[in-house]
């Protein structure tokens, strides 16, 4: 399997699961009468990032990861979305900006030198390593929480909800 194909289409897959938790909550929120933007603001802890950070998070990794990868320029998007519309916005564009990487352009991809500033820190990287070792368990512990912050809020989710995909 190479690089792409061990990228792409994992996190285009938990994107659209998330996608598809974010409109379960949010449409638990009308159900229940729960203000939006206090579902928005949960957290597990309180040193614990929000539900909004924890999506925001997801999307940097998962688009990160593809651009890092295949070699192009991170795109930037600010994290100033306060709604479940917005966040829904944001998940999309990193679904479509992974969609629009080609294969092709993960060649040499697991060797490929990757440089990350993390907490004023820099982190170094071949392809390979920086998949397995910082991207997936980053990507997967941020979608993680992110379920587990609704479940914790009484949003009615079970572990298919995680794993589906976008329906």
């Amino acid at each position: 399997m190479n690089i792409f194909d061990a990228t792409v289409p994992a996190l285009n897959h938990f994107l659209g699961s998330l996608s598809a938790i974010m409109k379960k909550a949010e449409a638990h929120c009308a159900a229940k009468k729960i203000d939006p933007a206090v579902m928005l603001s949960q957290r597990l802890y309180p040193d614990m990032f929000t539900l909004t950070r924890q999506v925001q998070i997801a999307t940097d990794t998962a688009k990160g990861a593809g651009a890092r990868l295949a070699g192009v320029a991170v795109p930037s998007f600010p994290d100033e979305e306060k709604t479940f519309e917005e966040l829904q916005a944001r998940i999309a564009k990193t679904i479509d900006f992974l969609k629009s990487l080609e294969k092709a352009q993960f060649d040499g991809a697991e060797t490929r030198a990757i440089v990350l500033k993390v907490g004023g820190r820099e982190l170094n990287f071949s392809g390979e390593p920086y998949l397995e070792t910082w991207v997936k368990p980053n990507f997967y512990f941020h979608v993680s929480m992110a379920y587990a912050i609704l479940r914790h809020n009484g949003v009615e989710l079970g572990k298919p909800d995680f794993l589906a995909g976008a329906q």
